[in-house]
């Protein structure tokens, strides 16, 4: 005891420091702070046989996401760009690790979405085998317990292979009727329940769900992601280094091309957040054009003229829109 409280009383400064600290910098507080990213050069991430080099870059394009410590929230109210969000504010009552999860989910969806929109566009073909209706996110006001992740196979031993199955299915209860959902998750079969809930679309069950495609591609590609890494923005950008992984002609033309859209396996673009961020770390890896979604577009043309931004901004509906954009500069 003489000894610890000698310690104490010989180094309380120090001790008190490190209290400080980790109070500042480590507790945690429910609150996000969203400030400017940075971009993800993709040819390190994407890769086919073909194997295609390019002069220029294309990279997706990201928002950083710094958690509520004391000390960043402070910061929040002095660095112009960085704007503080409550957790709730962001997410609802739904649960953080949940969104998170879901993000992952999305990301994952978008890859395939990507790889089927490129070879679409691309002289290579490809095979769309089956579709499987996945749970993406569980609403806040759910019944259910349903995970983010199984895939759904049938509902009351009814087989489900589209929504409009889901849609059949549920036409003929009532609010709070009980359903059995059958589903798979990692490999194996489980049995959930759900409640239906009363939306303003008519009863459901408590969840987003998304198509999950079985395809084969003529070339084989491959795409790596990290594990911090979330969320489906970056599709078209994806999209984008997929093609010009397939073909012979350089549609970078040497430049640095970043952007950000959510993308779908027709190659139609889709609305995306934190448009300010993502083009500020565009700008800030001198980005020479920055493709983005028309539902963005205005703002993105707002936050260029206030912040003064150098990089090309460039409306786009279409991955072929992108692409034509390129290949006719």
């Amino acid at each position: 005891y003489e000894k610890i409280k000698n310690f104490i009383v010989s180094n309380y400064k120090f001790l008190i420091a490190i209290i400080v600290i980790i109070l500042l910098f480590y507790v945690e507080l429910p609150y996000l702070i969203y400030k400017s990213g940075g971009t993800v050069d993709l040819s390190d991430r994407v890769k086919t046989e073909l194997n295609y080099k390019s002069d220029g870059t294309l990279s997706m394009s990201y928002v950083s996401v710094v958690k509520g410590a004391p000390a960043y929230i402070l910061l929040s109210y002095i660095l112009p760009d960085w704007d503080l969000l409550s957790i709730k504010e962001e997410y609802g009552d739904t649960d953080y690790k949940d969104a998170i999860k879901s993000a992952k989910e999305s990301m994952n969806e978008g890859i395939d979405y990507a790889i089927i929109a490129a070879f679409k566009e691309s002289d290579y073909s490809v095979t769309i085998n089956d579709t499987k209706l996945v749970v993406n996110s569980i609403l806040t006001d759910s019944k259910t317990n349903l995970e983010i992740g199984d895939e759904i196979l049938s509902i009351n031993n009814k087989e489900i292979k589209n929504q409009s199955d889901i849609i059949n299915e549920l036409s003929n209860l009532k609010e709070n009727s009980k359903v059995t959902i059958t589903v798979l998750n990692d490999g194996k079969k489980y049995n959930r329940t759900a409640k239906l809930i009363n939306t303003a679309d008519g009863l459901k069950l408590g969840i987003i769900v998304g198509i999950k495609y079985d395809y084969e591609t003529e070339i084989p590609v491959k795409i790596t992601m990290r594990n911090k890494e979330s969320g489906s923005s970056g599709g078209l950008m994806m999209a984008l280094s997929i093609y010009d992984s397939l073909t012979k002609v350089d549609i970078t033309h040497g430049l640095n091309i970043v952007g950000t859209g959510t993308i779908d396996v027709n190659g139609n673009i889709g609305v995306i957040d934190g448009i300010k961020y993502k083009l500020l770390g565009a700008e800030k890896k001198k980005a020479d054009i920055f493709f983005v979604p028309s539902e963005n577009y205005e703002e993105a043309l707002k936050v260029k003229e206030e912040k003064k931004l150098k990089l090309k901004v460039v409306e786009v509906k279409t991955l072929k829109d992108a692409i034509n954009y390129l290949e006719n500069l």
